[in-house]
């Protein structure tokens, strides 16, 4: 038996991390699964888009990065349960797949016309002109407000490799090192940190580490844990997490509920970024973004600001009597939406993290009045 084969025999595939492809999808045959997802009563909004007639026309087509619609897809075939279903994996994704991508973006984004419309990124703090009510700020444990950016020069990580994650978080070392005062800290590389570090930055919550099955479906964690990493300034109130999903996640947090305070400090973080990469990369424009859709990310749902907000609240009783599902029911009600107590499809336990749903052609300061 070959020393290969021996090799590939003791990999273990793991639906969590490594990217498992519908069988029919692997073929570039039209996945018939599909077909038993659009007649169910609560289906993705891929499955509410696909067509047929979509897969045909566009089932060979490659974007320059070799991004196709059977990857594009493949989240949401054999993840019935996913709420959008599908992915990007460069830019070009948005424009060569349209039909697909312009029918999920106009459904999630509701209200909003890629014919029509051109979304504008405005991180001026000074536009926060109201504050929240005293009652309110006093149920908020926390707020948490990240925005998603990706390199232009780079693919997008579901479209990446080990070399493009581990060039990006090379790159980013250096960026780190042009951060000054309450922005300036220490970059920890999930390859080289040791257990003292690990355990310290997931019991602060700080540390992410895979395991999502929706979006290992899409390649977002290829080659885990290797590019991977996470930037902590010296008071913790400005993180970065790298090649997590999207290149970079710029994240501002504090206890309580001063959200200009918030904002200002990931304003601040966003642009010294991305001056740290013009400095270093001797670009004009370095981050990824389309003319009306704003930023763009691996995932529909947060082109645009690419900007969550969020506040986690404990809420105990109400998790007991109306269950996760009920909490989110209701968020959804209000244009946004409820998460696990330490993110996207994490367990439920004593609080619940709040955050804005829709992205796109809304402004960055307006998404705490949702």
């Amino acid at each position: 038996m070959s020393r290969r084969l021996l090799a590939a025999m003791a990999k273990v595939i793991d639906p969590y991390y490594d990217l498992i492809m519908d069988e029919e999808l692997e073929k570039n045959e039209y996945p018939s699964k599909l077909d038993e997802h659009q007649k169910l009563e609560k289906k993705s909004i891929m499955a509410q888009v696909m067509t047929k007639d979509i897969w045909n026309k566009y089932k060979d087509h490659k974007t320059k990065n070799g991004w196709t619609l059977a990857r594009a897809i493949n989240t949401g075939v054999t993840n019935p349960d996913s709420f959008l279903g599908c992915h990007a994996g460069d830019m070009e994704s948005y424009t060569d797949f349209g039909p697909l991508f312009k029918g999920a973006v106009e459904k999630y984004h509701v209200g909003f016309n890629m014919e029509t419309m051109k979304h504008v990124t405005d991180m001026d703090v000074g536009k926060i002109g109201t504050a929240l009510a005293d009652h309110a700020q006093k149920r908020i444990i926390s707020t948490r407000i990240r925005c998603a950016r990706n390199l232009s020069f780079f693919p997008l990580n579901t479209c990446g490799t080990k070399k493009t994650r581990e060039e990006i978080a090379e790159l980013m070392e250096g960026v780190f090192s042009t951060f000054t005062g309450d922005l300036a800290g220490k970059f920890y590389r999930h390859t080289t940190m040791n257990e003292d570090e690990i355990k310290e930055l997931v019991d602060k919550h700080f540390l992410f580490r895979g395991k999502d099955k929706m979006q290992a479906a899409s390649g977002y964690h290829a080659d885990w844990p290797h590019g991977r990493g996470i930037f902590v300034s010296k008071d913790e109130k400005f993180l970065m997490w790298l090649n997590e999903g999207d290149h970079l996640r710029i994240i501002s947090m504090e206890q309580g509920g001063d959200i200009p305070s918030v904002f200002d400090r990931l304003g601040r973080g966003a642009a010294a970024v991305e001056a740290g990469l013009k400095e270093v990369t001797k670009r004009d424009e370095v981050y990824m973004s389309h003319p009306v859709l704003g930023m763009i990310t691996c995932c529909p749902t947060n082109i645009g600001t690419g900007m969550r907000g969020s506040v986690h609240i404990i809420i105990p009783k109400l998790i007991a009597k109306i269950g996760f599902e009920g909490i989110d029911k209701v968020a959804r009600s209000m244009n946004c939406q409820a998460r696990g107590s330490t993110g996207e499809h994490s367990e439920v336990i004593d609080r619940v993290d709040i955050s804005n749903w829709r992205r796109l052609g809304h402004l960055n300061t307006t998404w705490w009045k949702t």
